[in-house]
């Protein structure tokens, strides 16, 4: 999946950028690589005013090379997909200085959609999941309703190209009120974590 990054130097220049007229929101993404409708694309959002560069997933609605002589800037409209209007909410939230709460992560978040199973360590049997989010350290569980806070973990993911799954340990840090779980992964050893890198570094070129 191609990443569009894109670096907001203030408030007014989002509001340049954002695309209102959009169900979901978008942003005009200035880039000189053609795209083509509907191609599926992660937008890497930099600035001073977030605490990490927020990937948020859409669509590319619209693509236009540039015109030097009526400064017509090369660039894609890219749609949010709808599952992500939280991360667009807390970007604009953090441009206009109402969110300063969020702690900054080691690790960026890569947007993703990808079937699960799970369960916890009181259960014998999984259940299936999708998890909307992941990176080194830990993922975005989409659940029924959120999982205990503390409560340990077992995700099991099949990597792109892979015939088996891989079982993570996590524990739930964090709860989302519409059903999401935020997970911490916990790597025993260095080989838990070289799987988890070499997962998200799949992931992340598929």
């Amino acid at each position: 999946m191609k990443i569009l990054k894109l670096r907001i130097r203030s408030t007014e220049e989002y509001d340049a950028l954002y695309q209102r007229d959009l169900p979901s929101g978008g942003l005009f993404v200035p880039t000189t690589m053609p795209h083509e409708i509907g191609e599926t694309v992660i937008v890497e959002l930099v600035s001073a005013d977030l605490p990490n560069p927020v990937m948020i997933r859409g669509t590319v609605r619209s693509w236009r090379s540039s015109v030097p002589r009526l400064r017509i800037r090369a660039g894609a409209i890219v749609e949010f997909d709808a599952e992500e209007a939280h991360k667009r909410d807390f970007v604009r939230d953090a441009m206009e200085g109402t969110r300063s709460d969020v702690p900054r992560r080691r690790h960026n978040r890569l947007p993703v959609s990808i079937p699960v199973r799970y369960r916890t360590p009181d259960s014998a049997s999984f259940q299936d999941g999708a998890i909307s989010e992941i990176s080194v350290g830990g993922a975005m569980l989409n659940t029924r309703s959120p999982l205990p806070l503390e409560s340990d973990v077992i995700v099991e993911i099949v990597p792109p190209g892979a015939a088996a799954p891989i079982a993570i340990s996590s524990r739930v840090s964090y709860q989302v009120p519409t059903g999401g779980t935020g997970l911490r992964f916990i790597a025993r050893d260095g080989d838990g974590s070289r799987r988890l890198r070499e997962l998200v570094r799949r992931l992340r070129v598929s």
